[in-house]
C-alpha cells in the first residue's frame, strides 16, 4: 500500500488521465444510451463500431498523408485532421445504419432475447471479420496531434493530446445535446423514446428516426475510436471489446437512456480506473468496471440520473 504522501502526489496526474479516458468512455456510452432510449436494445456491437472508427481514421490519415503534412508543418494540417475525423464518423454512421437495417429491424417485433443474441453475433462478426480484413496484429496509429508537453514536472505531466481529447469530446457532447434538445429531428427522437407507437400515429417516420439514432451514436463511437487511437498510439481489431464493456457500464452507471447520465458515467468510470491506480492496485483497473456494475445493479438499478419506470405486462 503506497504512503499517504505518494497518494497525494499522484492525484493530479491520475485525475488528468482519468478525465481523458473518461471523455472517450462518455462518447461511446452515449451511443449505448441513445439506442436503448429508442429501441430498448443493448447494442453490444457498439464497441466494435468504435474499433471500425479507429481503423477508418487510420486509413484516412494514411491516404491523406496527414503525418507528412505535420512533419513539414504545412498550413492545412488542422483541416486534414478534421477531415480524418469526419471520414471516420461518416463511415461508422453508415455501418450503424446498415447494421440496424439488416440485423435489428427485421427482429424489431421479436422477443428481446432474440435481438440480444443478434447483437452479440454482430459484435463477433465485426471483431473476427476485422481480424481477417485488417490483420490481427496491432498497428501504429499516425501521430495526428503533436506530442508536446504543456507541463512537465516530476510528479505531474500534461501533454497537448490530453486537453485536446477532453475539449473535442465535450464539444461533441454539446453538439449532441443541441441536436436532441433544439432541433426538429431531436424532438422526434425524444417522442420515439417516450412512445414509439404514439409517435408513429402523430406522423413521425420511426424507421428514419431509429436509423438516424444509430448513425448519430455510431459517429460518436468513431470519434472516440480516433481519439483513443491518438492517445494510446496503436489499434487492433479487438480494441473495442473491453472498452465497449466499460462504456456500457458507464451508461448503466449514469442511467441508461439518459444522455447526461451517459456522459457523467463515462467520466466517473475513467476516474474510478485511475483511483484504483492511485491506491496501488493497478492490477484491478479492468475489474473495477464490473465491480461498479454489480454495485449499481444492487443499489440503484436505474443509475445516477436514470428514472425508474414501470413495465407494462
Amino acid at each position: 500500500m503506497p504512503s499517504l504522501d505518494h497518494i497525494v502526489q499522484q492525484i493530479p496526474q491520475q485525475l488528468v488521465i482519468g478525465l481523458t479516458q473518461g471523455a472517450i468512455y462518455a462518447l461511446i456510452a452515449l451511443g449505448y444510451t441513445m439506442v436503448y432510449g429508442v429501441l430498448r436494445l443493448i447494442n453490444f456491437a457498439h464497441g466494435d463500431i468504435y474499433m471500425l472508427g479507429a481503423y477508418a481514421g487510420f486509413y484516412a490519415a494514411i491516404k491523406l498523408g496527414v503525418t507528412e503534412t505535420l512533419k513539414h508543418k504545412q498550413h492545412p494540417a488542422f483541416l486534414m485532421i478534421a477531415i480524418v475525423f469526419i471520414i471516420a464518423m461518416l463511415v461508422c454512421a453508415a455501418v450503424g445504419v446498415l447494421t440496424e437495417r439488416l440485423a435489428y429491424r427485421p427482429l424489431r417485433n421479436s422477443p428481446r432475447l432474440a435481438i440480444l443474441i443478434t447483437a452479440i453475433g454482430v459484435s463477433m462478426l465485426l471483431e473476427y471479420g476485422g481480424q481477417a480484413v485488417f490483420s490481427p496484429d496491432p498497428q501504429t496509429f499516425p501521430n495526428l496531434i503533436a506530442n508536446r508537453e504543456l507541463i512537465d514536472r516530476p510528479n505531474f505531466t500534461l501533454s497537448l493530446v490530453q486537453p485536446v481529447i477532453i475539449a473535442v469530446a465535450l464539444s461533441l457532447m454539446c453538439a449532441l445535446s443541441f441536436i436532441v434538445m433544439k432541433t426538429r429531428i431531436g424532438r422526434a427522437m425524444r417522442a420515439v423514446s417516450l412512445d414509439r407507437n404514439a409517435a408513429a400515429l402523430m406522423g413521425i417516420n420511426t424507421d428514419v428516426i431509429i436509423a438516424f439514432t444509430f448513425a448519430l451514436g455510431s459517429s460518436l463511437a468513431a470519434a472516440g475510436g480516433v481519439l483513443n487511437a491518438v492517445y494510446q498510439g496503436s489499434i487492433n481489431p479487438l480494441m473495442g471489446l473491453m472498452v465497449g464493456l466499460k462504456a456500457f457500464v458507464a451508461a448503466v452507471l449514469g442511467g441508461i437512456g439518459s444522455i447526461p447520465g451517459a456522459a457523467l458515467g463515462g467520466f466517473l468510470m475513467g476516474l474510478a480506473e485511475t483511483g484504483v491506480v492511485v491506491i496501488g492496485k493497478s492490477q484491478y483497473q479492468d475489474a473495477i468496471a464490473f465491480a461498479v456494475l454489480i454495485l449499481v445493479l444492487l443499489l440503484r438499478p436505474s443509475g445516477l440520473l436514470g428514472r425508474t419506470t414501470a413495465e407494462k405486462v
